[in-house]
């Protein structure tokens, strides 16, 4: 199998991942919140009916405390799963990318044998590394054996088809590595809005319950107070995990185009001195 249809296979199970993902995260943080948060055990019952224990009965536990939040958590609890899975995703992704040994004692090694001229050693190193850099040495390596001995071409033809060769081959790979990272950008984003929503909500049912004439129904403001609190922690805490994600995952990529550049450049700069 080739390594266009590999990544085309690659390409289209990262996009039905990023639908399933948020599908299963969606549905996941309803059941969560419906059937953990929403257990009846999780409030207190006394003098009410059954079905009016999760509605009006008085949290017992965080757990009950969370389910006051409303309608909003669900979808809270749906970008918190969603920055996980995508995460993980990332994660094995970028693992396998690397390849199974250290990228840069990869490129220490393949520029020795380059310069001792051992270009076959260097190609099967590429074989054992694996991973998105020893594909872009390794085609950089196959394109510099064949124009090397095409009479044909000069030597600006030459270098020319072997930094094409390397370009084409790295903007094969970016782009997989940096899959599905807008989701958890946008997670990021998402969060910290779909928190402030429920927060504000939140703050509007405590304030209509001070607004009553009479005594204040202590009740709802309690409700109020705690759906507002309990979004505004959801928010957060999906928001910091996005961004330390992102982070992460940004920089790991920057490392690795690093070493593909260095990689790129050292096949480059051979050509150039063996055939100056």
């Amino acid at each position: 199998m080739s390594n266009n249809t590999k990544q085309s296979g690659n390409s289209v199970f990262k996009a039905y991942f990023a639908g399933a993902a948020l599908l299963f995260a969606l549905l996941t943080g309803v059941l969560i919140y419906n059937l953990v948060m929403g257990d009846p055990a999780n409030f207190e019952g006394a003098g009410l009916k059954p079905e009016e224990i999760v509605e009006k009965g008085h949290p017992k536990n965080i757990l009950g405390i969370i389910h006051k939040g409303g309608f909003i958590v669900p979808l809270l609890i749906a970008v918190n799963i969603t920055v996980i899975l995508v995460s993980l995703e990332r994660f094995i992704t970028l693992a396998a990318a690397n390849g199974k040994g250290n990228a840069e004692k990869f490129v220490r090694s393949m520029q020795g044998m380059l310069t001792k001229g051992d270009f076959d050693g260097a190609i099967k190193a590429c074989d054992v590394q694996q991973g998105s850099l020893a594909n872009v040495v390794k085609s950089g390596l196959v394109r510099y054996k064949s124009v090397t001995g095409n009479d044909n071409l000069s030597r600006d033809e030459k270098k020319a088809a072997i930094e094409k060769e390397l370009e084409e081959a790295t903007g094969l790979e970016l782009p997989m590595m940096s899959k599905n990272l807008v989701i958890v950008s946008t997670m990021a984003s998402i969060g910290t809005l779909v928190g402030l929503i429920g927060t504000v909500l939140g703050m509007i049912k405590a304030f209509a319950a001070l607004a009553n004439a009479g005594a204040p129904d202590t009740a709802a403001l309690a409700t109020g107070i705690s759906e507002a609190l309990v979004n505004t922690a959801f928010g957060i805490i999906g928001s910091t995990l996005a961004i330390i994600s992102y982070n992460y995952f940004s920089n790991r990529i920057d490392s690795m185009t690093h070493a593909m550049d260095e990689a790129s450049y050292s096949i480059v700069s051979n050509f150039q001195s063996t055939h100056a």
